[in-house]
């Protein structure tokens, strides 16, 4: 059973949810070698009682190496092509690639029974010992992968038969089968696309189980998957799907309005400008999901100026996410008071927000010791309250962010430099910790909380360095460690009530919005909609009328 659809769809209930606030595969050596072939048409509507088969989507840039077991491809794409033991869905945890598990009683072993009958694309078979090479795969380069409790937990794995495959851990791990089901890095790949075993230095092609083959790509122009005709679920309506790399937003709306493509996909794809263009259209369709994620601006507390609690505090107050949600994205992205909506499992527990305030925040900046200069800037013992805000320069949106509140923080005597770097240095420097503030997002469903929480104890991205400066990092850290294994729900809870009390009142994050993934496509286009795991383009339930 594949992923199920959630969310909002039609235009229709677009007004309502702002109310609410809210492969023959390609080897990778393909990529230099197919760059002078001649760019694919889009697929064109047949005469008669013939429907449309090919879709063209669109993405800001090329799919990169997909690797299942690595980080850098683009995850619709490696979701396309591979697949995982279980499945997410709205409902819970599904069969994929496993028919069935159990867990043991101490909650330490699990047990999956292998789906019988299903091949990757270069006809190997995929059984236990194929699931089993995998994990040996991603297991020897554990020091990649440890953001993942779960390989800081692993006893080992064992394949007892063809059908029977055995994960065992040192401790009981609650979000377990999230981490198995989620695109990566368990996702599985032909042992015979492996180097010698091994995937951690790369693969020989990209040959998955899943529902499409890569069959040919040039590098920063376009990508070609096609149904796979050896699948074992059911056969998706769209037999072929070209991606084409346009980097540029406007451009994209463009080739959409002639008829070039058929598909935007992802939040940072479309800006809130294109959704109100397109709401009341009678020849596109925008669709938008219920809350994913968080869009924040992460303070670093080993700043000079930032390791003031109440400077981090009082910026909390100058921060107005009301205005934001209105000017910027219209509403469609509700104004966000914690770190996660309170919709998140294990959220829901009443934190205070805080509210916008910019007379209070003055005084607090009053309060610790920075004055109001000639130039308009605040200082304190000769040094300007002077502040760096990184961004993503791939974002359509963060960049206006970064311009609105340097505007408004220049009112209070807050000096804010905005810098926005391509997408690559920017998380270098995020994960180094070489930013005052950053933005960046919380990892989204279905990672949060557990996820999110978990990698802030390692320089995974920019959460580790900037809570270096907190007094209670150490217990923090502790806590999430206790709330991964822990087997009592309410004790559960009272961990996760104690870490995310503790990250509110430190102020080292602010959230801005709660972000809602998002799509237009051309009315033809149905079962357009969106998934438990939000970089998933759910394909193989799309289909042209």
């Amino acid at each position: 059973m594949k992923k199920r659809l959630f969310g909002l769809y039609a235009a229709g209930i677009l007004a309502a949810s702002i109310l609410a606030g809210c492969t023959n595969s390609a080897s990778p050596s393909k990529e230099a070698a197919s760059s002078v072939q001649a760019e694919p048409s889009a697929g064109k509507q047949e005469s008669g009682a013939d429907v449309k088969e090919e879709l063209v989507f669109v993405n800001y840039r090329d799919i990169r190496d997909l690797n299942p077991h690595l980080y850098a491809g683009e995850m619709y794409a490696q979701e396309m092509l591979y697949e995982t033991l279980v499945t997410i869905s709205e409902k819970g945890y599904e069969p994929c690639l496993a028919e069935s598990w159990s867990v043991s009683e101490d909650g330490k072993t699990y047990t999956f029974k292998i789906r019988k009958g299903v091949t990757f694309s270069d006809g190997e078979v995929c059984d236990a010992n194929a699931i089993k090479a995998n994990f040996d795969a991603i297991i020897e380069n554990k020091d990649r992968h440890t953001w993942l409790e779960m390989m800081n937990l692993l006893v080992g794995v064992s394949a007892p038969d063809d059908e029977t495959f055995v994960i065992e851990l040192t401790e009981p791990y609650y979000p377990m089968l999230t981490e198995l089901g989620v695109t990566r890095p368990f996702a599985m790949i032909s042992p015979k696309a492996m180097k010698d075993g091994s995937t951690k230095d790369g693969v020989n092609a990209y040959i998955g189980t899943g529902a499409y083959v890569l069959t040919d790509f040039v590098t920063d122009e376009y990508a070609v998957f096609e149904a796979n005709e050896n699948y074992w679920g059911e056969q998706p309506a769209v037999k072929k799907i070209t991606v084409k790399v346009i980097p540029d937003n406007q451009t994209r709306i463009l080739a959409l309005e002639k008829g070039e493509i058929d598909l935007i996909f992802g939040k940072n794809m479309i800006d809130a400008d294109a959704v109100n263009k397109y709401v009341d259209s009678e020849d596109f369709q925008v669709s938008l999901s219920d809350p994913t994620s968080t869009r924040q601006i992460v303070l670093n507390t080993s700043n000079a100026i930032l390791k003031d609690k109440t400077v981090r505090q009082a910026i909390q107050h100058a921060t107005n996410r009301q205005a934001i949600s209105d000017g910027i994205f219209y509403g469609l992205e509700a104004p966000a008071d914690t770190l996660f909506s309170s919709t998140i499992p294990y959220c829901d527990i009443k934190l205070e927000p805080y509210a916008y305030d910019a007379d209070l925040a003055g005084t607090m900046l009053e309060e610790a010791g920075w004055t109001m200069g000639s130039s308009g800037i605040r200082e304190k013992d000769g040094t300007p309250l002077a502040l760096s805000l990184l961004y993503n320069s791939d974002s359509v949106t963060e960049k206006t962010i970064s311009e609105y509140l340097q505007s408004e923080f220049r009112k209070l005597g807050i000096q804010l430099d905005i810098k926005g770097e391509e997408e690559q240095s920017y998380r270098d420097n995020m994960k180094a910790g070489h930013f005052d503030m950053v933005f960046n997002i919380c990892w989204g469903t279905p990672y949060d909380p557990q996820s999110s929480l978990a990698a802030m104890r390692q320089p995974v991205y920019g959460d580790y360095a900037a809570q270096l400066g907190l007094e209670d990092k150490a217990e923090i850290d502790q806590a999430i460690t206790d709330i991964l294994v822990s087997t009592d729900e309410a004790k559960r809870q009272e961990l996760y009530t104690f870490v995310l009390t503790r990250l509110h009142e430190d102020a080292v994050y602010i959230p801005l919005t709660y972000e809602c993934n998002k799509a237009i496509s051309t009315s033809s286009l149905k079962g357009v909609g969106f998934t438990q795991t939000q970089y998933e383009v759910p394909f193989t339930q799309m289909y042209f009328e």
